[in-house]
């Protein structure tokens, strides 16, 4: 029986390799048992939520997790149609139900699909859900009931996710200002599960919406439905061709979003998340701590202290991020990689808000999104973020994580390391602020090679000698 492991965001494996029915039906018993063994009242209530993305055989999964939940007696609300992860947090939320599934490989390749698993405050399940999930896998046989015998005995339902998300966002963003607006903006929804689902959500407003990629397609056109820069070249030249004001780009399953402004030019997560925390403070006047993760920048630290607001790390996965969230008054908290969550909303990620956020920033300061990022870059200096995927062996994995710890740096391209941090990879922070950071994928056979410098140039020089340090370690 091939292994299941959840990573920093859920199990993820290749369709018919390891992420077979058989495998899927496993987790969801480990599931149904982990709901069972909990005492808590809201786990009494055995109501849970299950979504799915646009991927190969989704809705199928999606069915057989709901049949085998259903058979150990937990009502399931099964997503009437293909959803975004963040919807089903928030149902999850507004229903105050158990918890909930997402089958989904998010921004993976098509030949992956997967499973995230969701806690009843709406956000990813920690390592403190997922352990006691993990150690149920294969402990008990199968139990598993018809879809359609689910749904006639009533322990399966169907409902709309994603019109709930629509209702949560237009009451979080401020529709007066959006109603104002007269914008042009383009959506490349990656053919994962945006769809044209932000239609209804600036719908009474003057922006007008043109999307690309909006069909659906399990293959995702060849490309992964990641939103990198790489993957969105046919968006780049959609908004400089045809001058939209903004351009938008949301990830297999919606919860991260990327942002190309007037000019064509991709913003990174980080400017993303800085440009939003600017706007939560200064326009929306919020108050409370902000998060990231290992691999974020030193610009959100040097805004966190301008405005006298504490900033918090933690490692890669936004299930960490969540922890914080909910025990904590956050504001704002995110990663490198453009998924962000806001406070008053619920503790995960959610693309489409990003999005609104944005244009809701552009409306109030009055200015194109470029000439805010370059007041941004005037007031605080440059942050160039790099980052780099190299193909990794898992044989080697052993080797370069002894390498790392028994060969740290002690200097990066003539600039000293003054702090190095191990807790996920390791991370060397130079004397100039600019660091490095090599790390393991926990979703892919990958090595992660990231890092921040000052100028576009040095950031390429630092991912080449990442590169060329792990490879002398091996």
């Amino acid at each position: 029986m091939s292994k299941i492991k959840f990573g920093t965001d859920g199990w993820r494996a290749v369709i018919s390799e390891d992420f077979t029915f058989e495998n899927v039906a496993i987790v969801g018993q480990a599931i149904a048992d982990f709901i069972k063994s909990e005492k808590s009242a809201i786990y009494k209530k055995r109501k849970v939520a299950v979504g799915y993305d646009t991927r190969f055989l989704s809705k199928e999964y999606a069915e057989t997790i709901s049949s085998v939940l259903a058979a150990n007696g937990i009502k399931v609300v099964l997503s009437e149609a293909s959803c975004t992860t963040p919807s089903v947090c928030i149902y999850i939320k507004d229903k105050k139900l158990s918890g909930g599934v997402m089958i989904t490989a998010s921004h993976n390749p098509a030949n992956y699909n997967g499973i995230k698993y969701k806690g009843f405050f709406g956000g990813s399940a920690g390592s403190d859900i997922i352990d006691k999930i993990e150690k149920k896998l294969k402990k008990s046989k199968v139990k598993s009931l018809d879809i359609k015998e689910a749904i006639k005995k009533k322990m399966v339902s169907k409902d709309n996710f994603v019109e709930m998300q629509t209702k949560w966002m237009r009451k979080y963003a401020n529709m007066r200002i959006l109603k104002k607006a007269k914008m042009r903006v383009l959506v490349d929804s990656m053919n994962g599960t945006g769809l044209e689902h932000l239609r209804e959500a600036v719908k009474g407003t003057n922006i007008k919406l043109d999307f690309i990629n909006s069909e659906y397609n399990p293959s995702f056109k060849g490309r992964a439905p990641e939103p990198r820069e790489a993957n969105l070249q046919e968006l780049i030249k959609g908004v400089k061709k045809g001058k939209y004001n903004l351009g938008i780009a949301t990830d297999g399953d919606s919860d991260r979003v990327a942002i190309v402004d007037e000019k064509g030019d991709v913003l990174s997560g980080h400017k993303l998340m800085a440009l939003l925390l600017m706007h939560l403070v200064e326009n929306r006047k919020m108050t409370g701590g902000v998060v990231q993760t290992i691999c974020g920048t030193g610009l959100i630290d040097k805004m966190a202290r301008e405005y006298g607001i504490k900033s918090y790390e933690t490692p890669v996965g936004f299930k960490f991020i969540c922890d914080i969230m909910v025990k904590k008054d956050i504001m704002i908290a995110g990663e490198e990689t453009g998924g962000i969550g806001f406070k008053h909303y619920v503790p995960e990620r959610d693309g489409f808000l990003s999005a609104l956020l944005i244009i809701e920033l552009m409306l109030a300061e009055k200015k194109t999104l470029s000439q805010i990022e370059k007041g941004v870059d005037k007031k605080y200096g440059n942050f160039v973020y790099g980052r780099k995927d190299v193909k990794f062996s898992e044989a080697k994995r052993k080797q370069l994580l002894q390498g790392l710890k028994k060969y740290p740096l002690k200097e990066i391209l003539g600039k000293k390391v003054v702090d190095t941090k191990d807790y996920d990879g390791s991370k060397f922070v130079c004397e100039d602020g600019s660091w490095l950071l090599l790390r393991l994928s926990g979703t892919e056979p990958k090595l992660r090679i990231y890092c921040e410098a000052h100028s576009h140039a040095k950031s390429l020089k630092y991912l080449e000698f990442g590169e060329k340090y792990a490879s002398k370690l091996m």
